[in-house]
């Protein structure tokens, strides 16, 4: 293919690209970043994650200064 063919199959692919807009699902999207929901966590689950709860760091820091 010469250069002339190339670039312009480069051009009609950047034009397509640039104009295509799909259709966005947010409530999908906004599910997938977020991850679970609170409420949908059971109790047993939640408490695997509580040896990271934040809170429990800065306080044990804190103590750390003292």
């Amino acid at each position: 293919m010469g250069r002339g063919r190339q670039k312009a199959k480069h051009t009609k692919v950047a034009r397509e690209l640039k104009y295509f807009s799909p259709e966005t699902n947010y409530n999908e999207l906004e599910r997938e970043l977020t991850g679970h929901a609170h409420s949908e966590l059971s109790e047993e689950e939640l408490a695997k994650w509580s040896e990271y709860d934040t809170d429990k760091f800065e306080s044990e820091d804190e103590q750390k200064l003292a």
